[in-house]
């Protein structure tokens, strides 16, 4: 879902909702969090004997899908407007078991201390991102997550809201880094759709001038993500999809013939269905489509986006990628993704990847979490070793 920058025109073009029966109300009180660092960070795990202090945990209502697009006042505010608490947060793992490991992962006092930068897909909230939270807590990694709401994106010329939250962000891993603990610190990114991945693009443009914290990025991993292109196309999907959420026939197993080493069968229960596009579903692709052929053309815009992936391609740290994406996905085509990861084979990247075949958009751990899970476990492995730290 590609989606860093926001429209510099977008107040007068969006005025009215260009989605069919959905009307986007205006807050007239907006709510902005404290810009006091730390001060809004809810952490999840116990034991950690860190200087951040414990908030409650952020509490996000039910979102159920539907046949219809059906979207109840209070989750259509928090969905275009995002929640009205911080949207990154810190999740401190406990530390290691009984062995001194966390699944594998050598986390004792005198290993390094790393945390994961979790971006979120477009829409995605806290809570979505929780399982892999876990994920990286029982590896002994801390984990920092960070969504975006369409109205985050949407409003980012004008307000400046998506980019001074990726600001803020980039200057909370530098303190963290920055700070004295005792042990070495370095961080692992994990993107999700074009949305996270640009969003860590903006990051390491952040950054370009800190070499020494550059460094100390030891891995990303791009799910779902990763076309360079500015499509249109791409931008209505992942707009669509976002808002019909499991409505969307991009939400649904393919069961179209694969590739490589693509798999057919989800190994949670998940039926492989062929999802045809609903009516408003097509209605939306082709309002997307015509908006973004537009907007995306805009000078401005296209600059600051060309800017972002020119960076992805050509200066991203010296670390290994891991490339998680499907043939299945109906939002990032994974020729696209396909041609990105040569391009950093060619440009001496590290590059692996992996094809699940059938699974969706964003849902490749949700259908394969055996697979998923050795998947990333390797690729931690290899990232820490080839840095000495195992």
């Amino acid at each position: 879902m590609a989606s860093t920058r926001i429209l510099q025109c977008s107040s007068r073009h969006l005025r009215h909702s260009f989605i069919p029966g959905c009307r986007i109300a205006s807050r007239k009180n907006p709510y902005f969090p404290c810009a006091c660092r730390f001060s809004f960070l809810s952490l999840n795990s116990q034991n950690h004997s860190s200087k951040f202090q414990y908030n409650r945990p952020f509490n996000s209502p039910p979102v159920s899908g539907t046949a219809r697009l059906s979207i109840p006042g209070h989750f259509a505010h928090q969905f275009f407007f995002g929640p009205y608490d911080a949207s990154f947060r810190w999740n401190f793992a406990s530390g290691p078991n009984a062995n001194g490991l966390a699944d594998g992962i050598a986390v004792d006092d005198g290993g390094p201390e790393i945390a994961v930068v979790i971006l979120g897909w477009l829409g995605a909230k806290p809570k979505h991102l929780r399982r892999y939270v876990e994920l990286y807590n029982a590896k002994g990694i801390h984990a920092v997550t960070f969504v975006a709401s369409v109205m985050d994106v949407l409003s980012f010329d004008l307000g400046k809201k998506l980019e001074a939250r990726v600001r803020q962000l980039a200057d909370e891993l530098v303190s963290w880094l920055s700070s004295e603990s005792g042990r070495d610190r370095c961080l692992i990114f994990h993107t999700f759709s074009n949305t996270g991945w640009l969003a860590y693009g903006a990051i390491l443009d952040t950054l370009k001038n800190r070499q020494d914290l550059l460094e100390k990025i030891k891995g990303c991993v791009v799910d779902s993500g990763g076309d360079p292109n500015i499509d249109p196309k791409v931008w209505a999907a992942g707009f669509t999809t976002a808002l019909l959420k499991k409505s969307s026939s991009a939400t649904y197993i393919s069961t179209e013939p694969g590739q490589g080493n693509h798999l057919r069968h989800g190994t949670n229960g998940s039926k492989i269905l062929d999802k045809e596009p609903f009516l408003i579903e097509s209605l939306m692709l082709f309002a997307f489509e015509k908006l973004f052929s537009y907007l995306l053309n805009l000078p401005d815009i296209n600059q600051r986006l060309t800017k972002i992936i020119s960076g992805l391609l050509k200066n991203q740290p010296m670390c290994p990628q891991l490339y998680l994406y499907s043939t299945g996905d109906k939002v990032i085509p994974f020729q696209a993704v396909e041609s990105f990861i040569e391009e950093q084979k060619r440009s001496g990247k590290r590059v692996s990847s992996f094809n699940f075949g059938s699974s969706p958009h964003v849902d490749h751990y949700r259908t394969f979490p055996d697979l998923y899970a050795a998947q990333l476990d390797s690729f931690l492995k290899e990232c820490l070793a080839m840095e000495g730290k195992l």
